[in-house]
């Protein structure tokens, strides 16, 4: 049955992260199965042309703000804020699902209103004094919401701390398909390869310091290709300066993630804390690439047996445990990891929230 489904990400779409890639694909798999999408997110000043069907709004000015030894892109205009209430009343949707929609403002004066049936996915792991503080107002908000999910047990615990929220625990998806539509292009050199905010619990620097003390001894040298950008790169340059296989590529877009996803020989994630759950671990796998991640909450579980994890921090175990992928790795090993990764596809995923959407359905007109 065709419906009008409108997804919330509190997240701006302007800036690569974990929550707006959820509500990309989200939006791509529900225009596949025919339902009217309707995407609103903040950055006023974002004109970038989104692949995917769903109708893009965005309103308010964009503020990048301390969360969870982060940097969340949202908008704190309380206009913002009332500018999605309008448009939500205009689509007249059947179902809201909100991505973060305790982040502050753009989500809270629709959800306060509750006028449509309302899905919450809660994707932050960590307690921090945002959450703290704004305890008895996120309870408030949370009995607008019909039904909650959480993408990882980490992240369910989190918002039950802090505002009482129990969550059914699923977990973020992808478009499998999109991974491996781009060529392999592995060649002659060793590449890994880092994806992610220039940031301390991001962990570059111990990646960086375990390819420099790899690379010092010569032989088969390391290529190390590192996507992103944030407040630690001047200082993880000069870090890197003294070896000339590391290639500092910049922020990059989704084809250029997934065309360096195809050409790597592995994966690297060392992160040290905050991850809710390990999105691009499984992106590598289903690009038939290894991956090499912290052992931490968030990316124990999407690696499983199909990767080796790693003490975090450790610069010595995490050189060892690259070394040892890249002995280990065979077609087999590639294959049983690209079917791993099937179980996290966009399309199981949306098969559960559509189950979803019509108990929250239920739920509202129950309430009424």
């Amino acid at each position: 049955m065709n419906q009008r489904i409108a997804l919330v990400s509190s997240y701006a779409l302007s800036v690569f992260g974990g929550v707006q890639e959820q509500a990309l694909g989200m939006s791509r798999e529900l225009g596949r199965r025919g339902h009217d999408v309707l995407l609103l997110a903040p950055d006023a000043s974002d004109h970038n042309n989104y692949d995917t069907p769903a109708y893009v709004q965005r309103y308010g000015r964009l503020w990048s703000m301390p969360a969870n030894g982060s940097r969340a892109p949202l908008t704190l205009s309380p206009l913002a804020a009332r500018l999605v209430r309008a448009s939500l009343k205009k689509f007249r949707p059947d179902v809201v699902h909100y991505h973060e929609p305790f982040a502050p403002f753009f989500s809270w004066s629709a959800l306060w209103a509750h006028e449509a049936p309302a899905v919450a996915t809660f994707h932050r792991s960590g307690a921090g004094p945002a959450l703290t503080y704004t305890g008895p107002l996120l309870r408030m908000l949370a009995h607008r919401i019909d039904v909650s999910v959480a993408v990882s047990d980490a992240a369910a615990s989190t918002i039950a701390r802090a505002a009482n929220v129990n969550a059914q625990v699923l977990y973020n998806g992808f478009e499998m398909e999109r991974f491996s539509q781009t060529p392999r292009e592995r060649g002659a050199e060793t590449t890994l390869l880092f994806i992610g905010r220039f940031e301390e619990r991001k962990g570059l620097q111990h990646l960086i310091g375990a390819v420099v003390r790899h690379n010092s001894r010569g032989g088969n040298l390391w290529r190390l290709v590192v996507l992103g950008d944030g407040p630690q790169r001047a200082q993880l340059e000069t870090q890197a300066s003294r070896d000339r296989m590391i290639l500092f590529v910049g922020a990059a877009n989704d084809a250029e993630k997934r065309s360096w996803l195809r050409r790597a020989n592995v994966l690297v994630a060392p992160s040290t804390r905050g991850e809710s759950f390990g999105m691009i671990l499984l992106e590598a796998m289903a690009s038939e690439t290894s991956v090499v991640a912290s052992d931490i909450d968030g990316y124990r579980d999407a690696v499983g047996d199909f990767g080796l994890l790693v003490t975090p921090g450790d610069d010595v175990a995490l050189e060892g445990a690259i070394t040892d992928a890249l002995a280990s790795e065979t077609s087999q090993s590639i294959a049983a990891a690209k079917q791993h990764a099937e179980h996290w596809s966009m399309s199981r995923l949306m098969d559960q929230y559509e189950v979803i959407y019509d108990s929250a359905r239920q739920r509202f007109q129950g309430a009424m």
